[in-house]
């Protein structure tokens, strides 16, 4: 039987948030909207839903004048995200 897949990481732009912060430290908002090419609205919108979840850690501060929000992976989240590309490898296998 395969195993199921997390939805909250099944959405595309989730999935896309989640991969680049596990291959960084930190990201900021800009950088994350610039590498998905989603929408400010979307993208904050999926920001919260995953750090709801715990799966990622979000700091809201200000580099001189101006807000940033920086996101982080949590511990919580790197387990989740490596389910789930386990769980992908396993489907992936399975037709073979």
């Amino acid at each position: 039987m395969l195993p199921k897949l997390d939805p909250l990481l099944h959405s595309e732009l989730r999935l896309a948030i989640m991969s680049i912060l596990a291959g960084v430290e930190e990201a900021d908002f800009n950088y994350l909207k610039e590498q998905t090419g989603a929408t400010s609205g979307n993208l904050s919108v999926q920001i919260d839903k995953l750090a709801e979840a715990g799966y990622i850690a979000v700091e809201k501060g200000f580099k001189g004048k101006k807000p940033c929000t920086t996101c982080r992976i949590t511990p919580t989240g790197t387990e989740a995200f490596r389910n789930y590309v386990k769980a992908l490898k396993r489907y992936i296998s399975a037709g073979k």
